[in-house]
């Protein structure tokens, strides 16, 4: 076990307690958002109601709660776009709540994305407070509340529910509450595909624990050799755990994968196509894997003409940005289902092989990578940390209005 794992964790009322101020940070925050986005719509005739809850994904999301899974639209390329690829628990939900309120399913997506994003942010602050403290957790959710397409947690979109279930994850697998851990999990992988980074994480921690059971059992009985005395058994965080911890680890890595294996297992029986048939699902929207090739050719067309040139070079350094920020975090020792998760997240977003403009969307729930800054943020004077964190949560709330009344990227 580590140290993080034995830790004393608050009590839930302690708990909200003590992320209150990052919680009270992340609504004005989002709130300023969503009050510049109904202003700048206001000034273009336009609802930002409407922006919000039956734009791009979430007209997908609204006709899977709506018409069940079989929706598909054939393009004139010969291209078919099938709900399908969207995963089941964002439209379940919806249809909830529209089954015990007066809500439409657009409204009901509306209010899971709210209270979504609340979780979400209670999350972060619980994980940055658990490994960098109090001060880093309030920084990093504002961090996350303040990102330029933060405006996204506002929407009928997955994001923030994708966030939450990932981040009280792998709070619980610091925590080593395996169990739960490993059902979040399986939400997780209801919620989008890029759930395989929060099984990834429960799984390698889970198996790098069982490493580091079998060294300390090994070094104690090593001890026990050496000098027959009681008062030589490892104690503490260095003594073995119990069958009981080994058994809810292993469950827990049983359930991990089971949202997103199930849900990728019935499409594949649903299309006839077998277990591979999600991916030909995605391939009828062009999305695949290819190990980042065609964003680079993306970037690279970009720099045939100017002004995209400029373009170009803002893609070169947001990439080399999260790079940097990634193995900043490495450096830092960030605990490993930290990195694991990080890592398949921001492989998964930087490697898919379509919609180069939603990227900065698709990595929206890897929060980590913001540790680094809140660390920096949190070192710094309150008023200088205020400051900055304020200008740009005004340039995040403008950059929003503009991108969500444009053309804009699914």
């Amino acid at each position: 076990m580590t140290d993080l794992e034995t830790r004393a964790a608050p009590t839930r009322a302690g708990a909200l307690r003590r992320a209150a101020p990052a919680l009270a940070g992340y609504v004005a925050v989002r709130a300023l958002g969503l009050l510049a986005l109904f202003l700048w719509s206001a000034a273009r005739d336009k609802s930002a109601y409407t922006l919000l809850t039956a734009r791009w994904d979430a007209l997908w999301y609204v006709r899977v709660a709506e018409l069940g899974y079989g929706y598909e639209v054939r393009l004139a390329n010969g291209d078919v776009h099938s709900n399908l690829a969207f995963f089941p628990l964002l439209p379940w939900l919806e249809r909830l709540v529209a089954a015990v309120s007066p809500l439409s399913y657009a409204d009901g997506g509306f209010l899971v994305s709210l209270v979504s994003s609340l979780a979400a942010a209670w999350g972060i602050f619980a994980v940055a407070d658990r490994v960098y403290g109090r001060r880093a957790g309030v920084c990093a959710v504002l961090l996350w509340a303040v990102l330029p397409v933060g405006i996204v947690q506002s929407m009928a979109y997955s994001e923030s529910l994708f966030t939450a279930l990932a981040a009280w994850s792998l709070y619980a697998v610091l925590t080593g509450r395996w169990v739960t851990a490993g059902t979040l999990a399986l939400f997780a992988g209801l919620t989008r595909p890029v759930g395989l980074a929060v099984v990834a994480a429960v799984w390698v921690t889970a198996l790098a624990s069982f490493a580091r059971d079998r060294r300390a059992a090994a070094a104690g009985a090593r001890s026990t050799q050496e000098a027959p005395d009681a008062s030589d058994t490892p104690v503490g965080p260095e003594a073995p755990p119990g069958p009981g911890t080994r058994l809810r680890r292993i469950l827990g890595m049983v359930l991990a994968p089971l949202g997103t294996a199930g849900y990728v297992l019935w499409v594949g029986h649903h299309t006839g196509r077998g277990p591979l048939g999600y991916l030909d699902v995605q391939a009828g929207w062009r999305n695949g894997f290819d190990g980042g090739w065609a964003f680079a050719r993306f970037v690279a067309d970009k720099f045939t003409s100017f002004p995209a040139a400029l373009a170009g070079a803002g893609l070169i350094i947001g990439v080399a940005s999260v790079v940097w920020l990634y193995v900043t975090g490495v450096r830092q020792r960030q605990p490993l289902p930290l990195l694991v998760y990080t890592g398949v997240v921001t492989a998964l977003a930087l490697c898919a092989s379509s919609y180069f403009g939603s990227k900065p969307r698709l990595l929206l729930p890897a929060f980590p990578l913001l540790l680094p800054l809140a660390l920096a943020l949190s070192g710094a004077r309150m008023r200088r940390s205020a400051t900055v964190l304020g200008a740009v949560a005004v340039a995040s709330a403008v950059y929003g209005a503009f991108w969500l009344n444009g053309s804009g990227p699914p």
